[in-house]
């Protein structure tokens, strides 16, 4: 059985549920949705036993500096994202977008060596289980438009502005949580 620690915190951008193991981080729900989490987490490890911690491995704390204006915090969680050989290689790769930044799922796919695999390095940005943390959002179009967030467009154009990055917003799209 695997013993993770978990918890449930408010932020700017809405609730989120967090799950550290022993080598890091290894799910974020950008929704807060706690049984989708356990979820995720039986499937990844089987049975698991889940501890209700304050700040586990400081991440709540990271967190908090982040949303407080600190974005190059992200970089100092540690993270054991799972996931294949392949995803787990763009997911890290995604830790090399620096804050304020953004690149194209081409330009991601060239960063991974696999400039013709556009595709599927946007599924697996899109399967990402820690994002956030490592930073799908700064994943945009070619067009520099805002495409594809499991967190909601809104969240990631809230993130965005919160990082002062440059890209394009049809105004058709724009969700609620937006600006920051």
């Amino acid at each position: 059985m695997t013993h993770l620690r978990v918890t449930a915190i408010q932020s700017p951008i809405g609730p989120l549920s967090l799950a550290v193991g022993v080598e890091g981080l290894v799910r974020l729900d950008l929704e807060g949705d706690r049984d989708r989490m356990a979820r995720d987490l039986e499937r990844r490890f089987g049975a698991v036993r889940l501890t209700e911690e304050a700040d586990p491995d400081g991440v709540v704390s990271v967190l908090g500096r982040y949303f407080d204006g600190d974005h190059a915090a992200l970089d100092t969680i540690s993270v054991d994202p799972g996931g294949t050989p392949f995803q787990h290689e763009v997911w890290l790769t995604l830790r090399r977008i620096p804050p304020g930044r953004t690149w194209s799922y081409a330009e991601l796919a060239r960063a991974v060596g696999r400039p013709d695999a556009v595709r599927a390095v946007g599924a697996a940005n899109g399967a990402n289980p820690v994002p956030l943390v490592l930073p799908c959002h700064r994943v945009i179009g070619s067009d520099g438009r805002l495409v594809g967030y499991g967190g909601g467009l809104g969240r990631k154009e809230w993130l965005l502005r919160h990082e002062r990055a440059s890209f394009v917003v049809d105004r058709q799209e724009r969700l609620p949580l937006a600006p920051a």
